[in-house]
């Protein structure tokens, strides 16, 4: 399973960039699709994820009402649209694939599949 991240940039504070995440093979229903961010020296920061087969969405707090996570079934495609952007938000993008079950899918550990990062800048 191969992960590949795209549409990372530099963006002005207030602005809005779209990441996508393309995934090589068929997603199953049971599957669940993450974002996160990572700081160089910080640790793993989960963002948005979304369970393949019910749609239902998870957000952390910092980005609700900003950054919504959607899918498209046929490209087998994660998507991450961010808006009001802030210098906070910057930080290698990373998305995730899994089967979780009988817990959120916030957790970076409970993730196997992981793409290689897409870098996000936002500048003040």
């Amino acid at each position: 399973v191969q992960l590949v991240e795209s549409g990372g940039g530099l963006v002005q504070a207030g602005g809005s960039l779209s990441l996508s995440c393309a995934v090589s093979v068929r997603i199953f229903s049971s599957y669940s699709m993450g974002w996160f961010r990572q700081a160089q020296g910080k640790e793993r920061e989960f963002v948005a994820a979304i369970r393949w087969g019910s749609g239902n969405t998870y957000y952390t707090d910092s980005v609700k009402g900003r950054f919504t996570i959607a899918k498209d079934n046929a490209k087998n495609t994660v998507y991450l649209q961010m808006t009001s952007l802030k210098p906070e938000d910057t930080d290698v993008y990373y998305c995730a694939a899994d089967q979780i079950f009988g817990k959120p899918p916030v957790y970076s550990d409970d993730y196997e599949y992981w793409g290689q990062g897409t870098q996000v800048t936002v500048s003040s």
